[in-house]
């Protein structure tokens, strides 16, 4: 193999890599940089000019409003001279004053240029600013001294009506001095920058090749069959553990090399005697030998499957091409369930490869998995549940306990209605637990109701009056509760874990000194109950999914809060179970509205006397 020469060598492409880096970062940041610098520098000239025109202007005003006599006050010619040698400045070249009725120039703040006082103005710009009442103005090179002027003309208005004009030139010259000067700056600076990068290269540069350049010299020892040569370690960086497992793996592949043969012949054995299914394909993905237990899993006969697309044998032609299964590092899930079986398998992946690299086939490992993921997914969902449901009742009693410890217990009224509270919490809190353990059964037809006829007016408000003793937050609770009685028939325990749920979220997401408004309409034959809340509101593409099982909308947030995803799902499928109807409706930063439906006959008052 020739000697890779100096140009074409990677030292000098990355020294060049390098150095072109920094430079184009440097240009692209200094234009970009000079290019606002202009803008900015521009416009705070302007600016500045302009503010200081307005005040002349300002005060032009009073002296055109003033009343004079004659032999008694002085001309307006003399007041404006005495205004305009405050306006003499590096920046301005000249100011002159324009009456707009005779366009005759009033004064100028030029001490060299008096003469033109009296004489008509022979500027384009002051006639046509007189004649829009609109400031005007104007940028171009001096032809005398080549520099650049900004010529600003702004009308004098007295009630509406132009009285004169002020005609400003302007040095913006300097601007482009400044703007030079930066330059300048940032070229020597560009240049010391590019020396020292191109150092700093060099060295870089020689740090990383040095030890390539060992290991390709390993490399042709190695393809000749000399396998006693070591490269070098220069450190313990990347390099450095690239040498060393190089020569890790001169030796392995020596010892590799007396081997191979005999692992090959293993091999086909192996396959044919494992637990797990095990599936081989030739080089363009045919099933070239599948064991028993892949034929068991898979419910197909060995001989059937032979020279059959692995893809398909699996099922994944429309996920996987056998190309991108060959690059596949990852195990596939399989899912191979029906409605009277579960089946999950897991497929691992394994090229089969000469000491070439060319690829003589695919190797699929298939294991069962199914026991596995239900028993993980029953024991997510049953830890989710206990954590989220129990929450509230545990707040309550909490809160009713620390009240009897500060001496509610002392008071003959209150301590029974407390301990009556507490003593309920507890027996709803048992009920929860049993009903968490059925959640998988919620859907099945199995689940039923311990429904009985309960005034639901009375039974929110209870609900209400809990949390709003128990709430740590600033937040007022507003009700729009009719009076009257409404009976339907529900599950207490359920529809109270509904509510609890809806109302924990509210307040989770309501800001300090929001309100939470509690409404029950009685409709035709439903009766509707909502919770609404001032929180920060719901996405539009995400209103539809917040009742599914695990859906959180901001996780981060709600995670910190406590939620677990499960609390409205549970709510869904117990109002469902209750034969109503769960939605929500929300805008973004303004507040979330969550309402449920129940079925509602409606009865004469005195049917429950």
């Amino acid at each position: 193999m020739k000697k890779v020469g100096f140009f074409r060598s990677i030292h000098l492409k990355f020294v060049i890599i390098y150095v072109l880096l920094i430079l184009i970062a440097m240009q692209i940041i200094g234009v970009y940089f000079v290019r606002q610098l202009e803008f900015t520098l521009k416009d705070n000239f302007k600016t500045t000019i302009q503010d200081r025109v307005n005040l002349l202007a300002y005060y032009l005003e009073e002296q055109m409003m003033k009343v004079r006599v004659p032999d008694e006050d002085e001309t307006l010619e003399d007041d404006v001279k005495k205004l305009l040698r405050d306006y003499y400045s590096e920046d301005i070249n000249e100011v002159q004053v324009i009456d707009a009725d005779t366009l005759k120039i009033l004064g100028t703040s030029d001490p060299d240029n008096q003469g033109i006082v009296g004489q008509r103005t022979t500027e384009n710009l002051v006639r046509m600013t007189i004649a829009t009442a609109q400031p005007v103005t104007e940028d171009f090179i001096d032809p005398n001294t080549g520099n650049r002027i900004w010529v600003l003309v702004t009308p004098i208005k007295i009630d509406g009506e132009v009285k004169g004009a002020i005609y400003l030139d302007a040095k913006i010259e300097n601007v482009y001095d400044q703007l030079k000067q930066i330059n300048n700056i940032f070229i020597s600076g560009t240049a010391i920058a590019l020396t020292i990068t191109a150092i700093l290269g060099v060295l870089l540069a020689q740090t990383i090749t040095r030890p390539m350049s060992d290991m390709r010299r390993q490399a042709l020892a190695m393809a000749k069959g000399n396998f006693s040569r070591k490269v070098k370690v220069y450190g313990n960086d990347e390099i450095g553990q690239l040498a060393m497992t190089f020569n890790n793996l001169t030796k392995k592949l020596q010892e590799a090399q007396a081997t191979t043969e005999g692992e090959r012949r293993k091999l086909s054995s192996v396959l044919s005697h494992m637990t797990d299914g095990v599936i081989a394909t030739d080089r363009k993905g045919r099933v070239i030998l599948i064991n028993e237990p892949a034929a068991e899993m898979l419910n197909v006969s060995r001989e059937t499957v032979l020279s059959t697309p692995i893809v398909s044998l699996l099922g994944l032609e429309e996920d996987y091409t056998f190309e991108e299964l060959l690059s596949e590092r990852d195990s596939v899930i399989l899912d191979f369930s029906n409605p009277a079986n579960t089946l999950i398998l897991r497929a691992n992946v394994s090229v089969i490869q000469k000491e070439t690299g060319f690829v003589n086939g695919l190797i699929t490992i298939l294991h069962d998995i199914t026991e596995q993921e239900k028993i993980d997914m029953e024991r997510r969902e049953f830890v989710a549940n206990v954590s989220h449901e129990l929450r509230t009742p545990l707040t309550t009693m909490r809160s009713y306990l620390e009240a009897l410890a500060e001496g509610a217990w002392q008071d003959d009224e209150i301590a029974p209605k407390f301990l009556d509270v507490t003593q309920t919490e507890t027996e709803r809190m048992i009920r929860l637990v049993n009903d968490l353990l059925q959640l998988s059964n919620m859907d099945s037809k199995d689940y039923k109701l311990n429904k009985e006829w309960i005034d639901i007016i009375s039974f929110y408000n209870r609900i209400i009056d809990r949390f709003e003793l128990s709430k740590q937050q600033n937040v007022t609770f507003e009700r729009k509760l009719p009076v009257h009685s409404a009976f339907v028939e529900i599950d207490g325990d359920k529809l109270t874990q509904v509510i609890d749920n809806i109302i924990s979220n509210a307040l989770k997401y309501s800001p300090e000194g929001g309100k939470i408004t509690f409404r029950l309409e009685e409709k035709n034959d439903i009766v509707v109950i909502s919770v609404s809340d001032q929180g920060v509101g719901i996405p539009k593409n995400n209103i539809n999914k917040i009742f599914e099982r695990f859906y959180r909308v901001d996780k981060a947030r709600t995670r910190k809060l406590g939620g677990t995803g499960l609390g409205l799902a549970i709510s869904k499928e117990m109002v469902e179970a209750h034969g109503g109807e769960i939605w929500a409706t929300s805008k973004e930063g303004k507040g979330t509205t969550i309402s449920f439906s129940l079925p509602y006959l409606r009865t004469e008052e005195d049917d429950w006397e």
